[in-house]
């Protein structure tokens, strides 16, 4: 049985995954973001950037899953930045920073890069692995100041990579995608499917062992 973790705390992730028809297990990783991002140096290309911190909170949460008895598993990690103007934005975390984001992005576009990685365990040790990056170009509105204001004051964009989501109340002001709209909110099922097959785990399986009871 092919037991599958979830190594976020995003509920878009995870709705995503059950949309898709599987109820994983979830785990949040503790690690240190920034300082990952400060290890590699700012001449690290973008993709090595979220694909590395992809992997560094799926590797993270596999202790405590052994000590929980998990220990013939897939652990699914995944990083999202927003690429615009050749600098890679995470979470705002303030109303300020978040204005200021989107006061540069409205009616642009920018690249939504999500870093997801692949670990198969048994035994409570990593038998396969695999890793890559999704790149979706998102094409922004320009909302209203007032619509703007409104936005920031209900606290979404400040705890979500970009300072905007596709699939709630952000998904007023984007205009298109040229890409994978299920990475933009946060895991590519695409290049999910593909990482599982290259660590011996087809979506058959996924399903017969991970079923979402609806």
């Amino acid at each position: 049985m092919t037991h599958l973790v979830l190594a976020s705390a995003s509920p878009a992730r995870l709705s995503v995954l059950r949309g898709a028809g599987v109820e994983p297990t979830v785990r949040v990783s503790g690690v240190d973001e920034d300082a990952i991002i400060d290890r590699l140096g700012p001449s690290a290309a973008p993709e090595l950037v979220v694909t590395t911190l992809a992997e560094a909170k799926a590797r993270d949460v596999i202790p405590a899953l052994v000590a929980d008895g998990i220990t013939d598993a897939v652990v699914i990690g995944c990083d999202s930045m927003l690429l615009i103007d050749s600098e890679l934005q995470g979470k705002p975390h303030t109303v300020d920073v978040a204005r200021r984001r989107w006061q540069s992005m409205a009616g642009r576009s920018a690249t939504l890069l999500t870093g997801h990685s692949v670990l198969r365990i048994a035994d409570g040790a990593i038998i396969a692995d695999a890793a890559d990056h999704s790149g979706t170009v998102v094409h922004f509105a320009n909302p209203s100041a007032e619509d703007l204001e409104a936005y920031l004051a209900t606290g979404e964009p400040l705890t979500v990579a970009g300072a905007f989501t596709l699939d709630s109340l952000g998904g007023w002001f984007v205009e298109r995608l040229e890409g994978d709209p299920s990475s933009v909110i946060g895991i590519g099922l695409p290049l999910v499917r593909r990482l599982l097959s290259d660590v011996g785990v087809s979506i058959a399986e996924l399903w017969a062992a991970n079923a979402l009871v609806r």
